[in-house]
């Protein structure tokens, strides 16, 4: 039996991005299911004093330069052909995070994440706008005005809380983070240690 495999994910994290193509591999070859749990990533770096890349990078000569080249040679290992960055990043990815949890409670969380990550890094938009996202949301015939009328409740607005609350408590510090059973794995770089980590639990 496959042990319970967690991807803690914010939409604002290109890395978290790229993580979920790589994903759909590793299920394959392993039989493992990711729990996809969405977590708001400003509420992670608020509660464990962390920042993002684009601020820890900053005046650190060669640094952001050797990240970029990283980001490539990942992108080229996984044949992935639909990552752009987005232009407006930073983004608040409040309300569409939000929006997943939600859509857990609509049933439509797979496609709303596949899709706000597509909206986000293939077909990068400006998804901290309210017009912009709902535009978005009706491009992708998710429903629009469920979704964002579900986000808007305050049973919603606290899950996401709670989720984020949790995953700090249990070590995360950023995203992408991943648990399998309780090892914590951070970064797209360390899936090849969360594939043989399931694998190893799978043979206990």
């Amino acid at each position: 039996m496959a042990p319970r495999t967690e991807f803690h994910f914010d939409f604002g994290s290109p890395n978290a991005y790229l993580a979920h193509l790589v994903i759909p591999a590793i299920e394959k070859r392993t039989g493992a299911r990711f729990v996809y749990v969405p977590v708001l990533l400003g509420g992670v770096f608020k509660a464990t004093g962390n920042v993002s890349p684009a601020v820890s990078l900053r005046g650190i000569k060669n640094k952001s330069e050797y990240a970029a080249r990283e980001t490539q040679r990942f992108v080229a290992k996984h044949g992935i052909t639909r990552f752009v960055p987005n232009p407006f990043f930073p983004v608040n990815t409040l309300q569409i995070m939000r929006g997943a949890v939600a859509a857990q409670h609509l049933g439509c969380f797979a496609r709303y994440v596949d899709e706000v990550y597509r909206h986000m890094w293939a077909d990068p938009k400006k998804m901290d706008d309210p017009a912009v996202i709902r535009a978005a949301l009706v491009e992708s015939q998710l429903p629009a005005d469920e979704l964002l009328a579900r986000a808007a409740d305050p049973d919603v607005k606290q899950q996401l809380i709670s989720n984020t609350e949790t995953s700090v408590a249990r070590g995360v510090f950023g995203s992408p983070s991943f648990f399998v059973g309780d090892e914590l794995f951070f970064g797209k770089d360390r899936l090849r240690e969360v594939e043989e980590e399931i694998k190893t639990q799978q043979g206990r």
